[in-house]
């Protein structure tokens, strides 16, 4: 990324009140760093761990190991059987918020679902009897189905839906429904990926507008007595905070 932006380092300061945070919030997206991936194991673990693994984190599912540098799971023949789905711990932090709900949950909705983790994730936590996972994006669908397919989640239906469908077809019919929205990813400059012009105030207004409209319409698919999940990876408030 080089030389933090005028924009990046007006958002630190919104967010931290002191200035070691602030400095090291710059530094983690100016200088991104190498980061393990995660494990969410869909099937039972190996006997023998073909990884090396890393300590658990105090939020961290049973289900989910946290792996040590270096490691390639992606290359690995347990990844094609569809014994695991990888992702990188920040997601895995986000959906720790799942911990929080105790089971039984019937039916769980993921509005915004590729490429399928936060479903799958869902999924390991509740064993839901129902799993409908949707995607706006056409193009998205694929790698949503072949994720899933992989997986074993062969229950799962999968949507290329307006999320308006289903306050309009399911009103408060589902137990949990997880809405991990479209953002700016400022977040992802600290995987490397560029995020160009992700705290341009343009690119966050426009997202947040897009994010209202779909939490309108999750908050009427939740169920009396049911939770809705949202997460996004960005930090602007007006993307998480204020979009409520």
């Amino acid at each position: 990324m080089g030389e933090p932006s005028n924009l990046l380092l007006k958002l630190s300061r919104r967010l931290f009140a002191e200035e070691a945070d602030r400095d090291a919030f710059v530094d983690a997206l100016a200088h991104p760093q190498p980061y393990p991936a995660a494990l969410v194991w869909t099937q039972p673990r190996p006997e023998v761990m073909p990884f090396a693994i890393a300590p658990s984190l105090p939020w961290q599912p049973a289900w989910v190991d946290r792996l040590g540098p270096d490691q390639r799971p992606g290359q690995h023949p347990l990844h094609q059987a569809g014994a695991y789905y990888c992702l990188d711990m920040a997601s895995v932090f986000s959906a720790a918020v799942l911990s929080a709900i105790a089971p039984p949950v019937v039916s769980v909705l993921d509005l915004c679902a590729a490429p399928g983790g936060k479903s799958l994730l869902a999924r390991q936590a509740y064993h839901p009897q129902h799993l409908w996972c949707n995607e706006v994006v056409r193009k998205r669908v694929k790698i949503l189905i072949a994720n899933l397919k992989r997986c074993g989640a062969t229950e799962a239906l999968v949507f290329n839906l307006d999320p308006q469908a289903f306050a309009e077809h399911l009103p408060q019919g589902i137990d949990l429904v997880v809405v991990d929205a479209p953002c700016s990813g400022q977040s992802l400059l600290a995987k490397g990926d560029p995020a160009l012009g992700c705290f341009h105030p343009v690119t966050i207004k426009k997202n947040a507008s897009r994010q209202k409209r779909i939490l309108t319409s999750a908050t009427q698919t939740v169920a009396e007595g049911g939770y809705l999940a949202y997460m996004t990876c960005t930090f602007s408030p007006e993307e998480n905070e204020q979009v409520g």
